[in-house]
């Protein structure tokens, strides 16, 4: 048997999915996870739930798949990017919860080092942005926050990693202490350029080296399973931050492949090849995958709140039953009649990078009803992803030809049409839209030997549907004119 598990542990929930070796699905299961709200603008996790959940859903995709661990030639993890674990490496018990990557506790600190002048010499070594949205503020409050925890950790008695790092000392039993380039690229302690752990970095935010992981391939043999975990020991292959993965599964391995994903936020993503792009208009450079030692890189504008905002809709303000309801509804209501949703919950990512902008509804009238807010919330992700596909054109990138989206929000026919009218980018979605899974997948039988190189898995790839811009030029000016006036008025300064 051929087939391949990826364990994609997102920010909302934690799935399995079980793909056969032509990338189709055999079986999946899914948990959601609780998330954890402590103070304004503070987001977290319990990680010993993300392992535990992790492990039930592993088992429950084997049994919805009617296999057996003996089966599956390979595991591919991808996960929640820059999210922070301290545990400890005796008993594995996690110090504190996880901080998440869209925590804004640390917006002071990353103040201070801009007022320092230190984002310059940052970007220039990581490619990344002085912005709590990565793990190294987080580890040093950690570090300075928990009791103990520094001086622990300078003697070595701690493990600081990422999800997928944590993940991956757990299914090891303990034996493997490793991440992948990709995600060790969004800590803000990584030289992109070296591929190695920066000592500048690590004296500026004070991070123990003792704490780091190894940084490895993103398809590469990391270890085994240990037999407990799913009934016997499994080859472990494949490791990717979501976004990464997504860019795998999307196929987007020739330079200028852009793809879109829409899952709790929104991420869009350009090959720009073995050439480092430094972006001037405050989108990130990071590495989009290492195969063999070698380094692709990308250019990537990052939205913080995309499903997240439809969550939202649902489970704060009780407006629908459930995420599918939003389709039908943006139908029957037609227009969002002059009403704009700015979703700044945890602040405004790419291109604005404003850590204390907070989220508003604008253009209410007494008419104003649910489809409207509704639709708001829909566009919001369009008008969003359109500040992301002029950032990248104003850095160089040509027009866009096609946009490959992907994650849970595109099965919305509405959404996706609105995306291909409110960007003016025709949008291709795959036969297979959980991509994030899939690249994990791919990846981990890239190292098994199921495949000959990224080519064998770009021949995979296949369309589902073809969206072309339907909406007038005049009236998508307007529309977007309108949402810049909306982010103007929630923006910190």
């Amino acid at each position: 048997m051929q087939a391949l598990l990826a364990i994609d542990q997102g920010t909302t929930s934690t799935r399995a999915i079980i793909f056969g070796a032509q990338g189709h699905k055999l079986g999946q299961a899914q948990k959601e996870l609780e998330q954890h709200f402590p103070d304004d603008g503070w987001v977290e996790h319990d990680a010993w739930q993300i392992w535990e959940d992790t492990l039930q859903v592993c088992r429950k995709a084997l049994t919805d798949a009617r296999l057996s661990a003996q089966d599956i030639a390979a595991i591919g993890i991808t996960n929640q990017r820059e999210t922070t674990v301290l545990w400890d490496r005796k008993t594995g018990q996690p110090l504190h919860r996880a901080i998440v990557w869209q925590d804004r506790r640390t917006a002071a600190r990353c103040a201070q080092l801009r007022t320092e002048g230190w984002e310059t010499r940052v970007q220039e070594k990581t490619g990344l942005l002085l912005d709590p949205y990565f793990s190294a503020t987080k580890l040093e409050w950690l570090l300075d926050h928990v009791p103990g925890a520094r001086v622990r950790a300078e003697r070595g008695e701690l493990a600081f990693g990422t999800i997928d790092c944590w993940l991956l000392w757990g299914l090891t039993g303990g034996k493997v202490h490793a991440t992948d380039a990709t995600n060790a690229s969004r800590t803000l302690l990584f030289n992109i350029d070296q591929q190695c752990w920066d000592e500048e970095l690590l004296q500026l935010f004070r991070i123990p080296a003792a704490l780091l992981p190894s940084v490895r391939d993103s398809s590469y043999a990391f270890g085994m399973t240990e037999a407990s975990v799913l009934g016997a020991s499994v080859f472990i292959g494949g490791v990717a931050g979501d976004q990464q993965a997504a860019l795998v599964g999307q196929a987007c391995f020739e330079p200028g492949m852009v793809k879109s994903t829409y899952g709790t936020g929104c991420f869009m993503m350009k090959n720009t090849g073995t050439q480092r792009v430094q972006s001037r208009n405050r989108l990130l450079s990071t590495v989009a995958y290492r195969l063999q030692g070698k380094v692709t890189y990308a250019l990537e504008g990052s939205i913080f709140v995309a499903g997240a905002a439809v969550q939202w809709l649902r489970d704060g303000l009780r407006l629908i039953d459930k995420a599918s309801d939003t389709e039908g509804i943006a139908r029957s209501t037609g227009e969002a009649r002059g009403v704009y949703l700015v979703p700044a919950f945890t602040g405004l990512g790419a291109p604005y990078w404003d850590p204390h902008a907070r989220g508003a509804i604008l253009g209410l009238t007494r008419d104003t009803g649910i489809g409207e807010i509704v639709i708001a919330g829909l566009q919001s992700v369009g008008f969003q992803s359109r500040d992301l596909v002029e950032a990248m054109q104003r850095d160089g990138s040509e027009a866009f030809t096609t946009l490959r989206v992907d994650g849970g929000m595109v099965v919305n026919n509405w959404l996706t049409q609105a995306l291909a009218d409110l960007t003016g980018v025709p949008v291709d979605r795959p036969t297979i839209t959980e991509t994030t899974a899939l690249g994990a997948a791919y990846l981990a039988g890239l190292a098994r030997g199921l495949y000959a190189s990224p080519g064998a898995i770009a021949s995979l790839w296949q369309c589902d549907r073809h969206f072309q811009p339907q909406m007038p030029v005049a009236r998508r000016e307007e529309l977007y004119a309108g949402w810049k006036d909306a982010v103007r008025r929630v923006a910190s300064s």
